[in-house]
Parts: structure tokens; C-alpha cells; sequence
């Protein structure tokens, strides 16, 4: 898994062979996908189910886990015809999530799916868990039975747009490249995001390449809700929550992560948002990092403040101080509330104002060309990749191109064959 660069696919990246520790019984793999709009997951399991059984069985085999749930919301495992507790293949089962947001946090889906709290600050791990993303296994798949490194990525490309695709693209593919043979036309009133309208960025299509991590590209209207709030200024925010809060706890109330017991209370995050407190006495703020950043608490708000950019801030006094809750022998109980505070999915579609573009995607199934590739040095947590090669050299589709990082890391591969034009610490661009 190490050498064949395998790193989370969901998005965050972390290297996936640092999860094979010992302990856990259960392997978890997530295809909730609850970010609106995302169908990679769901066509992986449409087209590749197979390959992911295979994967999760060889993680089981490496770690000694006796069990995995392919973890699915109740709605896309109707469409795909699974059920319940359905075997998939030896010691390989479904298990149905409800069809709420965010149910791909990883913390709420190992307790609805295994009933087990993680304990706050604490890896899955800990409670004989490992969680991988349906994509990742989908890779290991293909490492231990092809021998195949990564070098292509699935893709939503949807939104606004008159059709919607999940495709196969070359690591690194410049975006603008694969909307020009997709005819994918950006109007003057669209964004792109890289990831979902919830937890997603807005990037440029123009320069935004595809990496290890890019889940989905999603055209949004820039009227729609879920833009609006992504372009308050962080300084705007700051001072609207230390002036506009009244105290009314909602955010607090509708956490997902508060809901499952942890000592996260955003509305008290926000009594220090402009307060020098923080800089001077971190310890005050150590809870905001178990924030899972979903967004809940900015769309609950009646003052319009996002609770989740103000702890953001407060993450980053944190990290600049190495500090972060880690919790101790205490007992954590989940909020007797909560099956009635989890907001449905197609709820919080409406919410971000994107509900109308949710439509099944056509599935192209040959790997679209790339004519120009750049291979970026850090698509993963941990210690950058170490360039190998020098401009001029011929490489070929598989080949590594950069070695391991110091510490946590992977490798690079070409995902094209061609001529390396251009070489620095933190990219290779390769031409076809």
C-alpha cells in the first residue's frame, strides 16, 4: 500500500498504511458519500463492488480483522439493490446508514454502524476500528492483485450543468483540459468546488488540477447559499460572531459531534472569537479541535455566523501551540436527542440551495487522456514526496518519480507516459 502511493481517497489524504495497526476487529468502508451531489462512491460500488470486497478482504488478511461493513445510506443502497446485513462476500457485509448529514464523518459513522464511541481526540483505532474510504479499497485492490500503483482517480463532475459524469483521469490532469473534452462551459455566474458545496473549496477551474484527493468538481450558481457563506472574509466573520451572537446555543444544539457526547460547544467558541484569551491561554480552547468542520452550525444560525469558521480559527492557535483535546478515562454518552436532531439529506440539500442539481451521473468507463500531467509532491498528510527524476527524462505510466518523504510519506507516480518538462520540491509536470 505504501509503495503503490495508496492515501485516503476521501479527501483528507492520510497515508493509508499508517491505519493497518493492530487491534481493531472491524474494518469500516465508507461509501456514505453524504456531501450532496457526489457519485464517485456510488458508481465505484455500481461498477467495481467486486474490487472493493477484494481490497477490504486483503487489509483483513494483512490485520487480522475478522469482519467488514461497506457502509451505505439507506437511499443509494436501494438504487445499487443491497440490503441490510447483505454479504457481499466472505466476511464482507452491508450496513445501511441513515440518509442524514454527515454520516461520512468518520466518528458518527463507526458508532451508527459498530454502536462504538470513539472517544474524543482519539483514533478509530482505539475502539477496534479502521475506516477506509470504498475508492482507497478499491486501490489496494489493485496494488495486491495488479500490482498497480495509483495513477488515476475517480471523478464526480456535476452541479449545474445539462449533463453530470463520473469519469477516470490521470492523477494530476489539469481541470481545464477535462472540461474542454467534457465541453464543461463555467458561465459567468458558476464557481467550481473541489470537494462538496458543504466542506468543499472554490477554486479555480483555470489552473486547478486533479490530485490523489479530488473527489468531485461541482459547478454551483454563485447565488446559492453554500457560496455566499464561503465568501465572508474570515475578518468579517470574526467580528460578526463577537457582535452578533445571542447566545441562543442552537449550533450547540445541532453538532453532530456535541450530539454524540463530545464536550464540543461551538456557541462557546464563539464568546472568544475576537478575545485574546485564546492567543494567551489555549487551554481554554483545546475542544474546538474535535470540530469535524461539516458546517452544520453556520446554516442553523440565525445570526448568519459560522460557528465552524470562527473554531477553524481557533484550530490554527491551537496547531501553532501543538495543543488538542485528547480525552482521558471519562464515559461519554450519546445525546438522547440525537435520532431527532440529524438533519436528512435531502433536507440539507435544500438548506445549501442545491437540491435541483441532484441527478445520477452517466459513468464514462474508459480513462479519459491527459495530454500534460502535474504530479503534485504533497497530495497526501504527512512528509512531501522526494522528486527522482530530472527534467529530460522519459518516463513511462507506473513508474516512480518520487521517492519517500522523511517520516509519514509515499511516493510519486507518472500517470502518463511522456517527458518531464518541468521539476521543483513540490511538483513534477510531465508532457504526453
Amino acid at each position: 500500500m505504501q509503495n503503490s502511493s495508496i492515501v485516503g481517497a476521501g479527501g483528507a489524504g492520510f497515508p493509508s498504511f499508517g491505519k493497518l495497526a493492530d487491534g481493531a476487529d472491524i474494518l469500516c468502508i465508507n461509501c456514505a458519500e453524504c456531501e450532496p451531489l457526489m457519485y464517485t462512491d456510488y458508481m465505484l460500488m455500481r461498477e467495481e463492488m467486486s474490487k472493493i470486497v477484494e481490497g477490504a478482504q486483503a487489509v483483513m488478511a494483512y490485520t487480522g480483522i475478522k469482519h467488514t461493513y461497506v457502509a451505505i445510506k439507506e437511499h443509494r443502497a436501494h438504487m445499487l439493490g443491497y440490503s441490510d446485513d447483505q454479504m457481499l462476500g466472505k466476511d464482507v457485509s452491508v450496513k445501511l446508514l441513515p440518509n442524514v448529514y454527515p454520516m461520512g464523518d468518520e466518528i458518527s459513522l463507526i458508532y451508527q454502524a459498530t454502536g462504538r464511541i470513539v472517544k474524543p481526540g482519539n483514533l478509530p483505532i482505539t475502539a477496534g476500528v479502521i475506516v477506509l474510504n470504498g475508492e482507497t479499497v478499491y486501490n489496494v485492490c489493485e496494488a495486491v492483485k495488479e500490482g498497480k500503483p495509483v495513477t488515476e482517480k475517480w471523478v464526480t463532475i456535476g452541479g449545474d450543468l445539462p449533463e453530470r459524469y463520473v469519469v477516470k483521469v490521470p492523477v494530476g490532469m489539469r481541470v481545464s483540459e477535462l472540461f474542454d473534452i467534457l465541453g464543461v462551459r463555467l458561465k459567468d455566474d458558476q464557481i467550481m468546488f473541489d470537494g462538496g458545496p458543504s466542506m468543499g473549496k472554490i477554486v479555480d477551474p483555470a489552473v486547478a488540477v486533479i490530485t490523489k484527493t479530488t473527489k468531485s468538481l461541482l459547478i454551483i450558481p454563485d447565488s446559492a447559499r453554500c457560496v455566499k457563506n464561503k465568501r465572508v472574509a474570515m475578518d468579517d466573520m470574526l467580528r460578526r460572531a463577537s457582535s452578533a451572537c445571542c447566545g441562543c446555543t442552537r449550533c450547540t444544539e445541532m453538532c453532530p459531534r456535541h450530539l454524540l457526547g463530545y464536550p464540543l460547544e461551538p456557541h462557546k467558541m464563539i464568546r472568544v472569537a475576537l478575545n485574546a484569551a485564546a492567543e494567551d491561554h489555549p487551554d481554554l480552547i483545546k475542544t474546538a479541535s474535535l470540530c469535524c468542520s461539516c458546517g452544520i452550525c453556520a446554516e442553523v444560525c440565525c445570526q448568519e455566523i459560522s460557528p465552524k469558521d470562527v473554531i477553524l480559527n481557533l484550530k490554527g492557535i491551537l496547531a501553532k501551540n501543538k495543543m488538542r483535546f485528547v480525552a482521558g478515562n471519562e464515559e461519554y454518552k450519546v445525546s438522547s436527542d440525537r435520532e431527532y436532531r440529524m438533519i436528512q439529506s435531502a433536507k440539507w440539500e435544500d438548506i445549501l440551495g442545491v437540491h435541483k442539481y441532484d441527478v445520477v451521473p452517466k459513468y464514462l468507463p474508459k480513462k479519459i487522456k491527459a495530454s500534460r500531467v502535474e504530479i503534485k509532491m504533497s497530495q497526501h498528510i504527512g512528509a512531501p514526496s522526494v522528486p527522482c527524476v530530472n527534467v529530460g527524462d522519459v518516463v513511462t505510466e507506473g513508474q516512480v518519480i518520487a521517492g519517500l518523504g522523511t517520516g509519514l510519506s509515499v511516493p510519486q507516480h507518472a500517470s502518463i507516459s511522456g517527458k518531464v518538462v518541468f521539476v521543483d520540491p513540490t511538483k513534477i509536470v510531465i508532457e504526453a
